[in-house]
């Protein structure tokens, strides 16, 4: 992938992580694709931040990483 993929909101709801990018597209993946997010609480989810120039999102209290460009990688091997 070409270029800083930057995320600027984070969003969940029963089935899937949303993540609104700057230029305000919206990725949206599975959360079952996310083992430790699938079984955090509410709360656990909501403490994000990003992290890496914004190209990343970091659960502390999940000690959990996530690129955003990754989702996009997983996206389309899903797919294929």
């Amino acid at each position: 992938m070409n270029g800083l993929i930057k995320g600027k909101e984070v969003h969940f709801d029963e089935q899937y992580l949303h993540v609104k990018l700057e230029d305000d597209r919206i990725i949206s993946t599975p959360i079952e694709w996310y083992k430790p997010l699938q079984k955090a609480t509410i709360s656990q989810l909501r403490d994000y931040k990003f992290i890496c120039l914004n190209t990343g999102i970091e659960w502390e209290s999940l000690d959990y990483h996530l690129s955003i460009e990754s989702m996009l990688r997983v996206s389309l091997e899903k797919v294929a």
